[in-house]
């Protein structure tokens, strides 16, 4: 699925050096079919690297797919080039009278805070909001996960006794999901976060599905409304060397971290890590698009909640 950016955007040029088929704004033009509409509310601290990360993974499948990137307007943000966020990014007022077939809200290195005292949570919430009547999925990365759950259904998150930091093993609840075709019983993820929205509570919510979990890593996957809403806890968009720049930022720091668990070689972090997560990160991404496009609408003023 080719993906439509800004020919200028910074992503744009990495992608094609990859080999990933990405489409110029003019090009897509002239193509006489109707897009999906995915936008992207990127809240992540490393702005450019998470705008790869998930472009990549939205396009590898054969329609065409325009994308919108969303920031908070009310957070000054400090992680991105000058001027890269006013140039390729909408306010999220700027989108409220849209539709969407998709959305994706990303993590954010907040989730320590209460979510009212992260100091756009008014305005996320408002985003959130927005969902249930103008966006047909909306997918929702780790801290955006938490988010997602307790603005909706008041589920809580709680303080983990050390971070959840590394690749773990997941299994599928779940086999005859849309959003799993093609798994195996049992695949790799990345994980890294300090809280957890409550297991119990999940279970004990009607309108949730766990759809994938683990013993050691906890909830994964859980979906609302059919797939209409979809949380994520972990990080399948990460690229092969995320959690080693997490480690090594936090050992600068000084902070306390462990060794990511099950990433590196031997447990030792001056060998590479071997990715293990690629190939269903990329049939997650895949099986949701289809999804959104199968189950979409064809005129998005018909969405309902």
């Amino acid at each position: 699925m080719p993906i439509k950016i800004p020919v200028a955007l910074p992503a744009y040029n990495a992608l094609r050096e990859e080999h990933v088929f990405v489409m110029a704004d003019i090009r897509a033009l002239h193509q006489d079919i109707r897009p999906l509409k995915v936008a992207i509310a990127n809240l992540m601290p490393t702005t450019l690297d998470t705008e790869v990360q998930l472009l990549r993974l939205l396009s590898n499948t054969p329609l065409q797919v325009d994308i919108t990137l969303l920031r908070m307007g009310s957070h000054a943000s400090h992680n991105a080039p000058p001027g890269h966020l006013e140039r390729f990014y909408s306010n999220s007022e700027k989108i409220m009278h849209e539709r969407f077939d998709g959305l994706i809200i990303t993590g954010a290195p907040v989730e320590t805070l209460a979510f009212e005292a992260v100091d756009y949570w008014d305005e996320l919430a408002a985003v959130l909001d927005y969902t249930s009547k103008n966006v047909w999925s909306t997918l929702h990365i780790c801290w955006g996960a938490q988010a997602g759950l307790y603005r909706r259904y008041g589920i809580p998150k709680k303080p983990l006794s050390q971070k959840l930091f590394g690749i773990f093993p997941h299994r599928v609840n779940e086999q005859h999901s849309a959003l799993f075709r093609g798994f195996d019983d049992e695949f790799l993820a990345p994980q890294s976060r300090h809280t957890e929205s409550d297991r119990e509570a999940i279970a004990a919510e009607p309108a949730l599905t766990i759809q994938s979990e683990t013993a050691e890593a906890g909830v994964f996957i859980v979906t609302a409304r059919d797939g209409r809403e979809i949380y994520v806890t972990g990080h399948l968009e990460y690229d092969p060397l995320t959690l080693d720049r997490e480690y090594r930022r936090d050992i600068s720091k000084g902070l306390p971290i462990a060794v990511p668990q099950h990433y590196y070689p031997d447990d030792d972090p001056a060998k590479t890590p071997v990715v293990r997560w690629r190939a269903h990160a990329h049939l997650f991404f895949s099986n949701w698009l289809n999804y959104v496009y199968q189950e979409t609408p064809y005129n998005l003023a018909d969405l309902m909640r």
